[in-house]
């Protein structure tokens, strides 16, 4: 059976999926048996190239998945290369494949917040996730949260829906106190400080974030932000202004900087009001990093009892759980421990295995079991309360 696994969104505009795309890239080769063999559809004009983290067989296209001609030159592709199954990692992607397909949802946010996004935008994304859906012989969802959001909002079955969770890059890992300190000089952190991740999307909730800091005061915990920028959301920066040098944006960082800035974050606050996954968070436990986080989504569902959880749409709670952290050092440590225990439970190596096992229920016509029978990851977030 040839596998292809449309590697197109390894590109900086899918920093989340690209990452995704790219370990499982990295992770299914080796799991492979005799009779199996990974085909990857690439885009020669990513950056970085695909062929940079592993030199598989391959097929070159320089079609985004947001192009119209992809839905008739991708199928050709699958049937002149004989594929058998066919997984797309985003929701774009050709909907009439002309072979068993796998997609995988990471979250429906134009549908759980329509608000942030014009009408025009709400209508094609339902079109084209339902579309997705529909052509996908089985749905990957990242979490539990997101298999019940597909079943809720886009329709699907149950029994339709895998839920396999995500892992750490292996870059995040702690970090020598040497590299952290070369990499606080050279972005100009200071010794202690308390790291945020993410854009400044609305569910990201960096307005409230920073709402918290100004409440803490001069005495509150330097505040660094570091992530995409998206200027149709200034909020963030406008409400920074009232802090001063106590709340900093330093933009996107490459991996190896990131995963010094978490290892030598005094604490990690992961604050959105809704995730598919979140990676940061768990790439925050990695590194060894304690956690203050939002008791929402698919946060409580990965943190499980290794992160001290706040209300997301209370500043109060964000301030208070924050400043309980900061001087509890006795809780710091033992959230860290936590943290890295936790997220060293979940390895690329186990997602590619079972994500492995969807193909072949793909190409063997099977689909997976009712969504309560998937291997828990967490308890719903719902039933998290705040602490």
């Amino acid at each position: 059976m040839t596998i292809c696994l449309d590697a197109r969104t390894v590109h900086p505009h899918f920093p989340g999926v690209g990452r995704y795309t790219r370990n499982l890239a990295r992770a299914l080769p080796p799991l492979l048996d005799a009779s199996e063999r990974l085909l990857v559809l690439r885009d020669p004009r990513a950056t970085p190239p695909l062929n940079q983290v592993g030199n598989w067989p391959g097929i070159d296209i320089a079609l985004s998945p947001f192009t119209l001609r992809q839905q008739w030159v991708v199928p050709r592709l699958l049937r002149r290369h004989e594929v058998g199954v066919y997984h797309s990692p985003y929701y774009l992607m050709p909907f009439r494949p002309g072979v068993p397909a796998v997609v995988t949802i990471h979250d429906l946010i134009p549908l759980k917040y329509p608000r942030y996004f014009t009408v025009p935008q709400r209508w094609t994304y339902t079109v084209a996730i339902r579309l997705a859906c529909r052509a996908a012989r089985v749905i990957v969802a990242v979490s539990h949260t997101t298999a019940r959001d597909i079943v809720s909002l886009a329709g699907v079955p149950a029994e339709r829906i895998a839920v396999i969770p995500e892992a750490a890059d292996p870059v995040f890992q702690p970090q020598p106190e040497a590299a952290v300190a070369e990499v606080r000089a050279r972005l100009r952190v200071p010794a202690h400080y308390a790291l945020s991740v993410g854009s400044n999307k609305p569910h990201k909730n960096l307005v409230r974030l920073v709402e918290a800091w100004r409440q803490m005061g001069a005495g509150a915990l330097p505040l660094i932000l570091a992530g995409p920028w998206d200027e149709r959301f200034p909020a963030a920066r406008r409400a920074a202004e009232a802090c001063g040098d106590r709340v900093r944006f330093i933009g996107v960082v490459a991996d190896t900087d990131l995963a010094a800035l978490y290892s030598g974050a005094l604490l990690v606050v992961c604050p959105s009001e809704y995730e598919g996954y979140g990676l940061p968070l768990i790439e925050a436990m990695a590194c060894g990093a304690p956690v203050a986080c939002a008791n929402a989504a698919s946060l409580a569902e990965v943190a499980a009892d290794a992160a001290l959880f706040f209300d997301p749409h209370d500043v109060r709670t964000i301030a208070d759980a924050v400043a309980a952290l900061r001087h509890d050092s006795a809780r710091r440590a033992e959230l860290a421990q936590r943290g890295r225990r936790r997220a060293m439970q979940r390895t690329w190596e186990d997602t590619a295995r079972r994500t492995l096992d969807v193909y072949r229920r793909a190409a063997d016509h099977r689909v997976g079991g009712p969504l309560g029978a998937c291997d828990q990851i967490g308890r719903p977030a719902h039933s998290r309360q705040p602490r």
